[in-house]
């Protein structure tokens, strides 16, 4: 009995000691019959949640991952650095800024703020740091990405961590579709792909017409079992859902990183460091 024993904690510790080093990297395809023909096979790498976690020295192993995956952009989808203790420390954003300096030549970066970002109280110390390694930081604001000849919007929120008076996600489309000269809300129009930290705007976006939303924030429920879709929420609520994978409303399709770090002080399980791989079809 006492080596069943043994053995079971064994395997357990194996278990653990993977579910929290050994990234995952995941392709979803996904087809849209209004993506312009030049961004057919387009690639975005989202990385989310990294908590100012590192994969091998400098960050070796995930600066790998990246790399195998051909990235054509690489989105960082909030909670880039910890504030769980509400202070930043230079460590964390010497990691930070060593792993934008390393991804710069690999594809141009965007990132968004999470909640954990602004909790840090480095919140401008971090911008400025990534803008110095050429990272377009998307503040409730929005860029046009082209390809041969043609384009699509990447639009990027704020955490609502932030200040109190920022702009919600239906002022913030809006103001995209006046600013790029398309129809109303929710009719057809320019391809938009939003950047967002949290993950419970899917009916919202599908309401508002956007095509793609990669987020992150679920830590893909901290704890994975068979049939759930993870155990834990970022409330401490049990079995959450939109923590891992495509969910889709309408014609919207919202990708959730599992994330690669953690913050919530509970190892992960059966829930490996997730980068995800969004890959634009025409169909």
């Amino acid at each position: 009995m006492l080596l069943v024993l043994l053995v079971v904690i064994l395997i357990a510790a194996v278990l653990v000691y993977d579910s929290n080093t050994r990234i995952v990297a995941t392709e979803y395809e996904l087809f849209y019959p209004n993506l312009p023909a030049a961004f057919d096979g387009y690639r975005i790498v989202v990385l989310s949640d990294i908590h100012a976690a590192e994969f091998g020295k400098g960050n070796e192993r995930l600066i790998t991952e990246v790399k195998e995956a051909k990235p054509d952009i690489i989105a960082i989808t909030g909670d880039f650095i910890d504030g769980y203790k509400k202070t930043a420390s230079q460590e964390q954003l010497d990691i930070a800024g060593a792993l934008a300096k390393s991804l710069k030549p690999i594809a141009p970066i965007y990132f968004v703020t999470g909640n954990h970002d602004w909790d840090s109280g480095a919140m401008r110390t971090l911008i400025s740091l990534l803008e110095a390694h050429d990272v377009q930081v998307l503040r409730n604001s929005f860029t046009r990405i082209e390809a041969g000849g043609e384009s699509i919007i990447l639009v990027g929120t704020d955490d609502p961590n932030g200040p109190s008076d920022m702009m919600k996600p239906d002022e913030l489309i809006e103001k995209v579709r006046a600013a790029a000269g398309g129809p109303a809300a929710g009719s057809a129009g320019d391809f938009i792909v939003v950047l967002e930290h949290r993950n419970n705007h899917l009916q919202l976006y599908s309401e508002l017409g956007v095509d793609l939303v990669l987020c992150g924030h679920a830590h893909g429920g901290i704890i994975r079992l068979p049939f759930t879709d993870g155990v834990l929420g970022q409330q401490r609520d049990l079995f959450p859902t939109y923590t891992n994978g495509v969910y889709t409303s309408g014609d919207t399709n919202m990708v959730v990183s599992r994330g690669l770090g953690n913050s919530l002080g509970i190892p992960r399980f059966l829930n490996n460091p997730h980068i995800v791989v969004a890959v634009l079809r025409i169909g």
